[in-house]
């Protein structure tokens, strides 16, 4: 892979200035260092109890290590450079791993979308034909439909590399807190208004694609919960949709203000934009392992009885 050129000279590396003006860098940098591990920890814990009870080895639950695995996946393309340049103070980047964390962000976000659409539509079928949900949804068509969501997640992220690989850069330092899509195009010597236009189109397409999945999804839910008699079953149906209805807002909605300000014209600071950004990567990724450990009744279940173990006997 060729390294960028700028003005006439080769660039093996870009510098990370978006924290320059920050007043507490050390201070910043624990707090994001230590929900970071919260992030990795809650998430792994998740994973290992469902693989550890067979009983746990259902499609629901496939689908909640999937959520896990790409909330650890679009953490860990941001957090360490930040924790690096705010704790270590090395704001150096290399040329090819800033592309490497580039296509790792961008795809931890399409998967995020794509992986709460797929859990609407577990939840859909659960509800809506309880009797042939094990036969729609088993679990190697669960395997396989997550298989699929990580290919054409790759597939849409892909295009932000192969467009902005071969552009001449103007910059080497970068002025945002990671390595991403806007941060390396306006670092380049182009007008950035067609890749930014053409970038808008597909998140808008990804965002409210997915968005109005979910919604339609549960439309559909309530409507078939509305037909229900039983008050007991009607209590369990909500019981298990609650769950996914808080990590649906816990993801979407820090994405639509950012839309909203932009659009009404309301111009956020670059320490606005950069403490949107980080909240909308860390905050989704570390409550959505609590979610699930602590309104899932199997999972919590089973974290009790672990904890009872090893909690000494008189």
């Amino acid at each position: 892979m060729s390294l960028g050129n700028v003005s006439g000279k080769i660039i093996h590396q870009f510098v990370i200035g978006g924290f320059d003006t920050i007043d507490r860098p050390l201070t910043v940098g624990i707090v994001i260092l230590c929900t970071y591990l919260l992030v990795m920890l809650a998430n792994v814990a998740n994973i290992c109890f469902i693989l550890h009870d067979k009983r746990l080895h259902k499609p629901m639950y496939l689908l909640i290590c999937n959520l896990a695995v790409v909330d650890m996946l679009y953490s860990s393309s941001a957090s360490p450079t930040m924790i690096g340049v705010l704790v270590a103070g090395d704001k150096t980047i290399a040329y090819v791993s800033c592309f490497i964390q580039m296509f790792v962000f961008h795809l931890g976000g399409v998967m995020e979308m794509f992986a709460i659409s797929v859990m609407a539509f577990d939840r859909l079928i659960a509800i809506s034909s309880p009797l042939r949900y094990q036969s729609i949804l088993t679990n190697v068509r669960t395997l396989v439909l997550t298989g699929a969501l990580w290919v054409v997640a790759c597939a849409f992220v892909a295009v932000m590399p192969a467009t902005v690989l071969p552009l001449p850069y103007c910059h080497s330092t970068l002025k945002y807190t990671f390595c991403d899509y806007a941060a390396l195009v306006r670092a380049t010597c182009v007008n950035p208004s067609y890749y930014f236009n053409m970038i808008t189109i597909i998140t808008f397409f990804l965002l409210f694609g997915t968005f109005c999945f979910i919604c339609l999804s549960y439309i559909w839910i309530i409507f078939t919960m509305a037909k229900m008699s039983s008050k007991n079953d009607k209590r369990k149906m909500y019981s298990t949709c609650f769950s996914h209805l808080i990590v649906v807002v816990c993801y979407y909605v820090p994405l639509f203000v950012r839309i909203v300000l932009t659009r009404l014209g309301v111009v956020l600071t670059l320490e606005e934009r950069h403490g949107l950004m980080i909240g909308a990567i860390l905050g989704p990724s570390l409550v959505n392992p609590f979610v699930y450990c602590f309104r899932t009744k199997e999972i919590k279940n089973k974290m009790l009885k672990m904890f009872n173990k090893v909690a000494p006997t008189e």
